[in-house]
């Protein structure tokens, strides 16, 4: 066997080794973090705190991206079906597409990329300035201290973000549809009765939650995982918020599979 194939070799075996490890070490930062959720030791204070900073100062982001997503999708759907004279489907068209998918995954999508971010760059500056080392040195968990109200405010806010985020696309949607489109908001609205599943909404909720837990985990383990000062910061945020983002598009399709099939 030549050298370079050798080479190519231990390179994929690097690779799966390091994907493995990292695995691995997200899923002991969530058994812990689960564990200490479990046991109640939750500080309510710095959770509040995080739910503001989190998901409160996300929602103007989130909400103009849903809007105009929806306005998108509506518009889309209704040059289509006044062509083929079937304009009573539209509200339910939109309506089905953002609280099955965009509601969720694109609310995630814009979370990961604000809050995923903040996270693994707060985290890492601790790490690198030796916070973390001083609250273990004084017998405190990080993770409880860190990474538990980060993880049960995102799991809290991003379902009413999400909720936020299909409302003011849908009815951005009625809007469009009837301003450029003459649907009536009387037909808009009967479709979305005639045509909307509760369940579509509720499960996108459950979408929400998990993708909320993907996007702290991802970033409090590329935060605490930060090595190498200012630059090792530099590359854990912008690894947590890659990472987060495939993994909310990864499970998105599974959770699909398993909730809607």
């Amino acid at each position: 066997m030549g050298a370079h194939a050798i080479k190519t070799i231990e390179d994929v075996g690097r690779g799966a080794t390091g994907v493995l490890e990292y695995a691995g070490g997200l899923a002991m930062l969530s058994v812990e973090s689960a564990a200490f959720i479990a046991s109640l030791r939750v500080r309510l204070k710095e959770t509040f705190e995080q739910a503001y900073f989190l998901g409160i100062q996300s929602t103007v982001i989130v909400l103009l991206t849903s809007t105009l997503t929806g306005m998108i999708v509506s518009f889309e759907a209704a040059q289509n079906a006044v062509s083929y004279g079937i304009s009573n489907v539209v509200g339910g068209a939109v309506t089905f597409t953002t609280s099955r998918e965009l509601g969720p995954m694109l609310s995630a999508v814009v979370v990961a990329g604000r809050a995923g971010a903040a996270i693994a760059a707060e985290l890492g500056s601790m790490v690198v300035t030796e916070q973390i080392e001083a609250l273990e040195s004084l017998g405190l968990s990080p993770i409880r201290m860190l990474v538990v109200p980060r993880l049960v405010a995102m799991i809290v806010m991003m379902p009413v973000l999400t909720i936020l985020a299909d409302i003011v696309a849908i009815v951005g949607g009625g809007y469009l549809a009837h301003t450029l489109a003459g649907i009536p908001y009387d037909t808009f609205t009967e479709s979305i009765r005639n045509y909307g599943s509760f369940s579509d909404f509720w499960k996108g909720l459950i979408k929400a939650a998990v993708f909320g837990a993907l996007i702290v985990l991802v970033g409090c383990y590329q935060g605490l995982s930060t090595r190498g000062g200012a630059a090792g910061v530099g590359r854990s945020t912008t690894g947590a918020v890659v990472l987060a983002i495939i993994l909310i598009f990864v499970t998105n399709f599974m959770m699909s599979l398993i909730l809607f099939r």
